[in-house]
């Protein structure tokens, strides 16, 4: 072993021993959880509580140089390399130690703020992004532009150093809870659809903000309708270039289709293996088959992700677009709210342990092909970027927006 590589996995193993020691002392050792337990919350009272949870864990790993891993210590990171990031989540795995939704609004906007922020803003933002200090949710999508996000119409017109910004937004995660917002906004209607958006940071206490929750079918409320009316935010706070704002946005998304497919998640496959087994369904060639199909896209899509992951750490280009993988999740869980349903038949409509979980299984793909990008945009994302494909015939690209049809 050469004396580089001795010093590598003597670091490593400190390292390692820091995170055990730190882990040991402010994390509880994670509970066994139930084979059917689900993901979220019905009760709003129990999620906020929940959100609220994950955001005081985020404060005290920043407190203890375990948030921000590999962002510079002048910005309240640790100033870390990307392997650190593999050995703590690794060690992490047994305790109950997970900041939640605050974890992905890091993963997303973070690299955002290094990319395109101006030195005052990764200074101002940065350190109270990372200790969750700041908790921000995304204004993107829109009632009239969600698979074709570019043609948005929240309005933002200039009034000496202030926007004043009216529109409406919906999906958008955890906005009930969270006082930050990124906010694409229409700030040139004359220009063509993808040069008139400017990306704004707003505070979410704005006068003019209204957030309604919505009810989805498995009864919790994570989505929102978030309405702006002439809700005033300072120039200053434009990340990026005033009327550039598809750019910058088109970093939050790259991010954001990452994170969905490369986070790690509970084995579904084992979880219908034993469900399976528990309605006498194994000797059936069918469901066999079917669960081998799922087993063989768990792995892949395990695999995928952590290409991608390792390359985000090293704040590298993925090796892989990161739109394969969101749309590989999306289809994963059409295969598994199928399968699911398949093999618990009439059961699946009880009360029991099983029923609700067989219930969310299916009900959860619809929520996991529309956010973060539907599955059509995915797909267009991978034959225009990926394959290098032509673009579908359209006129709407180079002319004004304010004089494209919209319904």
């Amino acid at each position: 072993m050469s004396d580089t590589t001795t010093v590598e996995a003597d670091e490593q193993a400190a390292f390692r021993a820091e995170a055990r020691e730190f882990l040991a002392a402010h994390a509880k050792p994670k509970k066994e959880a139930g084979l059917w337990d689900l993901n979220f919350h019905t009760d709003p009272k129990e999620a906020a509580a929940d959100f609220e949870k994950g955001r005081a864990w985020q404060g005290t790993m920043f407190e203890h140089g375990f948030a921000g891993i590999t962002y510079p210590r002048e910005l309240g990171g640790r100033g870390g390399q990307p392997w650190m990031e593999g050995i703590f989540a690794e060690e992490a795995l047994g305790y109950d130690a997970s900041s939640g939704f605050i974890t992905s609004t890091i993963a997303m906007l973070g690299p955002t703020l290094m990319k395109w922020g101006t030195d005052e803003q990764r200074t101002a933002l940065l350190p109270r992004l990372l200790s969750g200090e700041d908790a921000w949710c995304q204004l993107f999508s829109e009632p009239g532009a969600g698979s074709d996000l570019a043609g948005l119409a929240c309005r933002a017109v200039r009034d000496g150093d202030e926007f004043v910004v009216t529109g409406q937004k919906v999906w958008n995660s955890a906005a009930q809870w969270c006082s930050k917002g990124m906010l694409l906004v229409r700030t040139n209607p004359d220009a063509p659809k993808h040069r008139g958006i400017t990306f704004l940071l707003v505070d979410m206490h704005s006068p003019g903000i209204e957030v309604r929750p919505l009810v989805q079918a498995t009864g919790a409320q994570h989505f929102n309708e978030v309405f702006l009316e002439e809700v005033r935010v300072p120039v200053a706070n434009v990340l990026g270039s005033v009327d550039d704002g598809w750019h910058v946005a088109r970093t939050v998304l790259t991010n954001e289709s990452a994170l969905i497919g490369g986070s790690s998640r509970a084995s579904t496959y084992e979880r219908l293996v034993t469900l399976a087994a528990m309605f006498n369904r194994t000797g059936d060639a069918v469901i066999r088959q079917d669960l081998a199909r799922c087993y063989i896209r768990e792995r892949v899509l395990g695999l995928m992700g952590e290409r991608i992951m390792t390359a985000i750490r090293r704040r590298e280009v993925p090796p892989v677009d990161p739109s394969i993988l969101k749309l590989y999740v999306a289809e994963n869980g059409v295969y598994n709210g199928n399968l699911a349903m398949a093999i618990a038949g009439p059961a699946a409509l009880t009360e029991g342990e099983v029923g609700p979980w067989a219930q969310a299984t299916l009900l959860n793909r619809y929520g996991i092909s529309i956010g973060g990008g539907t599955n059509e945009v995915q797909r267009n994302n991978l034959a225009e970027r990926a394959l290098g494909l032509p673009r579908e015939p359209r006129d709407d690209h180079q002319r004004p927006w304010n004089t494209i049809p919209r319904n």
